[in-house]
This record gives C-alpha cells, structure tokens and sequence, in this order.
C-alpha cells in the first residue's frame, strides 16, 4: 500500500472524511478565532474531541437559527455534524455540514432503567477540545 496523503498531512480540523460517512452527535464546547491560511475565522469545538470545525457561512448560520447569533449561547448546545456533497468552485466535493439534533422520545423512567453513558474517547482519534474541561465525550 501506498503513502496516504491525509496520514502524511494531518490537518488541525475536522475534514468529511473524519465522519467516515456517519452523522455524529455533539456538543459545542468552544467557539474561538483562528488564523487558518490567510483568514481569520470562526472554530467550533466539540466535548471529547480535539479537532474543530472550521465555520463557514452556511454552517454558522445554521447553528445561530438553532441557538442564536451569539457564540457564547452555543456552548453546552448539541449538534450534529453530517458529510454532504455540495458545491465548491465550480466542482463537487464532500464538505462538514452542521444541524440540530432531533430529541427522540423517551419512554418514562423507572428504577431499574440504566442510565445512557458517554464514551470515554473520541470519535475522531484526539484528545479534549482546547478549553474543555470536561471528559464527556460523543456517545457511538
């Protein structure tokens, strides 16, 4: 087998790819600047994963329709994050997309019903978010 270019060069935020086609569930721990290339822009990151996504309007918005336009009311907020096809430059190409999560219904508690627990490691191979404090991370 050949070099993996993405092994090769990792990146510091999340790509499509890290999905490996899943939905996955979140919650957003941060939203800070960060130079990326030439731009300044909005990361958000995640409980129990060190890598963020890199926000672009279509994802920013999306997130401000669910929680309002300030970041600070998005922390503690769940999320999924899900790969989809869309356009770029004039190609196809497989992008990050963000949208609320659906409350699936719950039957009623009862004594003897086992209490859902977090995975402890994170989906996409790193360790906490910077400036979580927390170990609670996506359940799979």
């Amino acid at each position: 087998m050949g070099i993996r270019v993405s092994a090769a060069f990792p990146s510091n935020y999340l790509k499509a790819a890290d999905l490996q086609g899943r939905h996955v569930a979140v919650v957003i721990a941060s939203v800070v600047m960060e130079d990326v290339g030439d731009d300044h822009k909005p990361v958000v990151y995640f409980r129990g994963t060190q890598k963020g996504v890199v926000l672009n309007k279509t994802n920013a918005n999306n997130i401000a329709v669910l929680y309002g336009d300030d970041t600070d009311a998005w922390i503690g907020q769940p999320v999924t994050l899900f790969p989809a096809m869309v356009d770029f430059q004039g190609r196809s190409v497989e992008a990050i997309r963000i949208m609320g999560q659906k409350q699936p219904a719950r039957p009623p508690a009862t004594p003897n019903t086992p209490v859902a627990q977090f995975a402890t490691t994170d989906p996409f191979g790193d360790s906490m978010a910077p400036g979580t404090t927390t170990s609670e991370a996506p359940p799979f």
